[in-house]
């Protein structure tokens, strides 16, 4: 798979740590907008799925405190779409019951 820039998707045993990356509340991002956004974009095309989770869970906090710019709300959706898939994926279950999961713990 790594051969044609593709990685193995997450196993069971990898989601407590996600679910960590999610929970985590102290973060520090830029101030400045566009520095934040390509900062996030960055992390989205990485492929890693925690750099995803990190996302996900930068811009939800965001949207409850300031909400999201049309930009950033696109890229919410993207990001919040990869880390469903693979949670689903992970657990063999459907990706409503995974979005409810991802929600919770961010809320």
């Amino acid at each position: 798979a790594e051969d044609v820039g593709m990685r193995w998707p997450i196993d069971k045993d990898d989601v407590e740590d996600l679910f960590e990356v999610l929970q985590k509340r102290d973060i520090r991002e830029p101030a400045n907008w566009s520095r934040r956004f390509k900062n996030h974009q960055e992390k989205l095309k990485s492929g890693d799925v925690y750099q995803v989770a990190e996302v996900v869970r930068n811009l939800a906090l965001r949207d409850q405190a300031k909400g999201l710019s049309a930009g950033e709300k696109t890229l919410y959706t993207k990001a919040l779409s990869v880390l469903v898939s693979e949670l689903a994926f992970a657990l063999n279950t459907p990706e409503e019951k995974a979005m409810a999961k991802v929600e919770g713990a961010l809320s």
